[in-house]
Parts: structure tokens; C-alpha cells; sequence
């Protein structure tokens, strides 16, 4: 089942920059990945289809449904969103942080019930930092914070996923570690899943389907054995690199220059 189409999209920012999305599916259990360089539009459109950012002209469906027409609180159970950064406002412990992904699903004044706090527990186990749970959010490192927020969204239990650089500030290991367990979610839930990304090895490693971005413009989409070659990461990122191949595995590196690699 296709859960985002996004078609004619456009948005303009007050200082020119703009971007272009004609046409962008992705559909349960699939992992698609917005691969580009800085300042190519990524976070933008991953804003747009959130509803954070409202697009000029064009059209975008959630679960065959005008996201326009979605309140705020179903949205909120319908998408998980986790940002580049966040900056805590109290010192809530981890797992009150990782519980309110659980406020879409309460009225007004409503205290959450075991069931939310089963949920919160579920996706703290399920990201593996249960042991992090009594811990003060304030005081945890920015890669901690980060896996704290991709479980508050799990903690959601929504249709589609969107993370913006998830592996930021992540080490080597939880890097990798990371970008399994969203694959693993996506495919155990049926979960349709959107993150930006900049290291073309992760996107090979760990995508269903790869959009290259570029000047605001998705410059090419498709699977990864389809859209990333040297050729390709060359015109993106302006870099020139060698495919390589290992284990049955193609991988991305550096040209080697005349001054080294």
C-alpha cells in the first residue's frame, strides 16, 4: 500500500532558494532515502511532507488522504518525525521524553495509561537504551538524544517515519546499529520510512530506494543499484570517486589524487 505520494511539489523560502519535488511514492515497508550534499533541499521537503513547512504549489497524500486535511493530532499518529537536533527545554528523564510520543493518543488532561507507558517501554527496548531510561535528557550526549528521539517516535507507532540525518552525532557502532533498527522497523511494522542521509555507503547499505537531491531538485530516484555509481556521486556532490566492490557488497570512496587519496 502506497502511505506518501507527493506530486507538483513546490516551496520557496524568502531568500530564493527553492525546491522541486514532481513526483516522490513511497509505500509500507519501504525505506527511502534523500541522499545529497548540504544545502540541497533535504530537510525541507521532509518538512513539507510533515506539514511543517506548507508548500507553495503541488499536492501531497498520506495514506491516499490530503494531508491538509489532517488535524494536528492525527497527523501526530500518523507521522514520526525525528529532526536533526533538539534542544530540551526541562530536565524530563528519558523516558518521559520517549512517553510523550504518546500525546496524540490522550485528550485533554488525560494521564497516560499503561498501555502508553508499555508502548514507551517497548520502543526504549526496541532502539536498545532501556538502560538509559531513568537518566536526565538534559544531560545525555547528542547521539543519546538522538536515539531518545527516534524512539519517542517509534513510541508514535506511525504509518510513515521521517528522520532528518538520523546517524547525526552518532558514533561508527551506533551508526550502523541505527540505521538496522530502522530498516528492521520498516520492514516487522509495515513502517514507510523517509530519512535524509549524506553517506552514500549508508544509503547503498540500508536503502529500498535512493532520491539523489541536488539544487533543491530530486536529480534522480530509483533503487540503489539504479541511481548511485561514480558517475552519478560525481555530478552530485562534485567529487570524483571509484565504485568499489567487496564481499558482494559496492561501496563509495574517494578518487585517489595525484596528492594521495
Amino acid at each position: 500500500m502506497e502511505v506518501v505520494s507527493v506530486s507538483g511539489l513546490r516551496f520557496s523560502y524568502g531568500d530564493g532558494f527553492s525546491i522541486w519535488a514532481d513526483s516522490l511514492r513511497v509505500s509500507e515497508g519501504e525505506v527511502l532515502t534523500l541522499l545529497g550534499p548540504n544545502g540541497s533541499g533535504k530537510t525541507t521537503l521532509l518538512k513539507c511532507i510533515n506539514s511543517l513547512l506548507q508548500p507553495t504549489s503541488g499536492r501531497i497524500l498520506l495514506c491516499g488522504r490530503d494531508i491538509r486535511s489532517y488535524t494536528r493530532s492525527d497527523l501526530a499518529k500518523a507521522v514520526g518525525y525525528v529532526p536533526q537536533s533538539h534542544t530540551p527545554s526541562f530536565p524530563f528523564t528519558v523516558f518521559d521524553v520517549v512517553l510523550m510520543g504518546r500525546i496524540s493518543y490522550l485528550s485533554l488532561f488525560q494521564q497516560p495509561s499503561g498501555t502508553d507507558h508499555k508502548k514507551a517501554e517497548e520502543a526504549l527496548s526496541t532502539v536498545g537504551i532501556s538502560g538509559m531510561r531513568d537518566r536526565v535528557y538534559t544531560n545525555i550526549s547528542g547521539g543519546e538524544r538522538q536515539l531518545v528521539l527516534i524512539a519517542r517516535a517509534i513510541a508514535q507507532e506511525p504509518r510513515l517515519l521521517l528522520l532528518d540525518e538520523p546517524t547525526a552525532h552518532l558514533d561508527f557502532r551506533n551508526q550502523v546499529t541505527t540505521l538496522r533498527t530502522i530498516r528492521r522497523l520498516s520492514r516487522e511494522r509495515n513502517i514507510a520510512v523517509v530519512m535524509s542521509l549524506h553517506d552514500p555507503n549508508h544509503a547503498l547499505l540500508f536503502s529500498d530506494r535512493i532520491a539523489l537531491m541536488k539544487g533543491g531538485k530530486i536529480h534522480m530516484e530509483g533503487r540503489p543499484d539504479e541511481v548511485v555509481d561514480s558517475k552519478t556521486i560525481e555530478e552530485v556532490y562534485g567529487l570524483p570517486v571509484d565504485m568499489v566492490e567487496h564481499s558482494g557488497m559496492r561501496y563509495i570512496l574517494p578518487a585517489r589524487t595525484d596528492d594521495g587519496p
